[in-house]
């Protein structure tokens, strides 16, 4: 187990990653990268039980994660290969036409850590209750995450997902959603509204936990909250209060990082306000 102290230095490495990779790139996604960082640190060093020297696509006896917002792919490879699932070094080939780190995650080339294909907004959730299901048949009692954004919540499929799982009781799934407010196009709320979240999937048979996902020790706790309310009959799903852009002032408070790379002179301000940190980038 990691302190809080060592995920926030993990987690700042990280940053500093995801504005490597897009810039040297010249595109992809830093503003919900950034701003997703801190929960999917908690998760991958401290929360889940996995062992990536031994992964497998079936995750059996072990939990699984699902990023369903795939254009955030820089985040997770970078925690991916922090924890070893591949050499850090790999992550100089981000967006590369030929390796296996794509702009939006695929298994075909064979990347440890991966499972599914995401990006195409609205499908994680699904896959992730159908792999949930699946750890009942086999008799696992490992857990299934998953991460999906609020603009994401537009696709109708999603909410067939909600209601299936609270309906069906697929109480070894934690779902949690970026709840940033911002999407490609604007403010959600001007985009499409999405009125109060706890309330909607509290009527779908949800137990909802809320949370400032940038806040490392609030993270740690919620999630240990949330695994203590599996079992029970009910899915747990997890409001995540984020900032896209967290960390960097010039990316916060806009939905224009959504998906634009850095200039250099961008992305030599953004890394001057995140300290290098022990682990070296790559």
């Amino acid at each position: 187990m990691k302190t809080v102290e060592q995920l926030q230095e993990i987690a700042t490495q990280v940053r500093r990653d995801i504005i490597r990779m897009v810039y040297n790139a010249k595109s992809g996604h830093p503003g919900g990268s950034l701003g997703c960082t801190d929960v999917v640190t908690a998760l991958f060093f401290n929360v889940m039980d996995i062992d990536p020297a031994n992964f497998t696509k079936e995750g059996r006896g072990e939990d699984m994660f699902f990023l369903s917002n795939g254009h955030i792919s820089p985040m997770l490879y970078s925690i991916m290969a922090h924890r070893g699932y591949f050499d850090v070094s790999e992550l100089a080939t981000f967006r590369k036409l030929g390796t296996r780190l794509q702009g939006h995650p695929t298994p075909v080339e064979h990347l440890p850590g991966l499972r599914i294909a995401s990006g195409s907004l609205g499908q994680g959730l699904s896959v992730s209750i159908g792999a949930a299901l699946a750890k009942k048949a086999n008799n696992d009692s490992h857990i299934v995450y998953t991460l999906t954004g609020d603009g994401e919540l537009e696709e109708g499929q999603v909410w067939e997902a909600f209601m299936f799982a609270g309906g069906k009781n697929v109480d070894n799934l934690i779902a949690i959603i970026d709840h940033n407010k911002k999407q490609i196009d604007g403010p959600t709320d001007e985009v499409m509204p999405l009125g109060s979240l706890k309330a909607k999937l509290e009527a779908f048979n949800w137990i909802v936990l809320e949370m400032d996902g940038n806040d490392m020790q609030q993270v740690v706790d919620t999630l240990a909250v949330a695994k203590s309310k599996l079992g029970h009959g009910q899915p747990v799903v997890i409001v995540m209060k984020t900032e896209m852009g967290m960390g960097v002032d010039f990316m916060m408070g806009t939905h224009k990082w959504h998906g634009t790379p850095p200039n250099q002179e961008q992305a030599e301000r953004a890394l001057a306000q995140l300290p290098v940190t022990s682990l070296g980038d790559f």
